[in-house]
């Protein structure tokens, strides 16, 4: 596997001059191509900042952050623009939809900033239309969609420009239990059948039990990654054998 997102000794700190509180607190993160992983913990953890970071949302006091080899943090304000747009989904916790644009006109807008010829975006808009289910709501405004069918259409977004990888910052937080349960049965099959890489923020239950990787975050620090643990394991196996 490649690996995609590379964070080295990334801190991110309030307060530096007088009393220093770390929201992230030297983390090491890595993240390999096709990975479904769940960033936990309580309240005040530092999964958001962290995930802000990793996107490119907000920049660390401290570290780097590669992804897939370039060094995030030494870009600037416009290459950063420049670099999210190309290479990083986002789905927030609020669907953040543009109210007055349909749901074909929402997530056509990403490929109109990159560029997109109306063709690449009509033959893209129909490919994401069908994997989540809604070839129905094209020219549905989100107001006249459900939570579930908003969120799935935030997914859709995301999608839009063949991202490296997707963040999802609670994407599950404002959804029924057959909402979430759809939108993380979507998210899993393009995990699995296109190889897209997803790194989740989240306190969900339901989130946590799908993810093949589960990081533990407390105040700042990662104090258990499942990942770890599981090589562990095979590398104790492979001694006994």
């Amino acid at each position: 596997m490649n690996t995609v997102i590379d964070a080295h000794n990334i801190s991110k700190v309030y307060n530096p001059t007088t009393i220093p509180v770390y929201a992230v607190n030297n983390v090491h993160l890595h993240l390999q191509k096709g990975e479904f992983t769940a960033l936990v913990g309580p309240s005040g953890s530092g999964k958001t900042t962290l995930l802000n970071m990793i996107g490119g949302l907000d920049r660390p006091d401290e570290g780097n952050i590669f992804i897939n080899g370039i060094d995030i943090t030494k870009l600037s304000a416009n290459e950063l623009i420049s670099f999210r747009l190309q290479n990083i989904g986002f789905v927030f916790q609020s669907f953040n939809l543009i109210p007055v644009l349909t749901a074909k006109e929402n997530v056509e807008f990403i490929m109109q900033l990159q560029k997109a010829s109306k063709q690449q975006r009509e033959e893209r808009v129909k490919t994401l239309f069908a994997q989540i289910g809604l070839q129905d709501k094209l020219n549905e405004r989100p107001s006249r969609l459900s939570g579930g069918q908003q969120q799935r259409v935030a997914v859709a977004r995301a999608l839009a420009s063949r991202p490296q990888f997707v963040l999802a910052d609670e994407p599950t937080a404002n959804l029924d239990t057959k909402s979430a349960f759809n939108l993380l049965d979507i998210m899993a099959k393009l995990n699995m059948e296109e190889n897209i890489t997803f790194l989740f923020s989240t306190h969900d239950q339901r989130v946590i039990d799908r993810a093949r990787r589960v990081i533990t975050l407390v105040d700042g620090r990662i104090v258990q990654d499942t990942a770890e643990v599981s090589t562990q394991h095979e590398e104790a196996a492979a001694v006994k054998t």
